[in-house]
């Protein structure tokens, strides 16, 4: 509640509602995709480690490098959590 910065209430009921949304699915994300070597992962080091991993994008010759920090995920479980993503079961309709 320490963050609430608009003047009027309706404006901090929506964005406290946004709140609670994206903290739902990020748990519901962390438990039906992850995978086991990192699950235990608080939502927070996941939202460094996937969605705010900084990055240069370098060229070379004809060829672009992407240069990853160093808290990034490895390519293994960065392929792992895409193919979990991939098998989830699609919703007929």
């Amino acid at each position: 509640m320490t963050r609430l910065s608009c003047h009027r209430f309706r404006s901090n009921e929506v964005r406290l509602w946004l709140s609670v949304l994206a903290y739902n699915l990020g748990n519901l994300w962390r438990r039906l995709v992850l995978p086991k070597k990192i699950e235990n992962w608080s939502l927070s080091s996941l939202q460094q480690r996937l969605a705010k991993t900084g990055g240069r994008l370098v060229k070379h010759a004809r060829y672009y490098w992407l240069l990853l920090a160093e808290s990034h995920l490895t390519r293994r479980l960065f392929g792992s959590l895409v193919r979990r993503i991939a098998s989830l079961p699609l919703p007929a309709g």
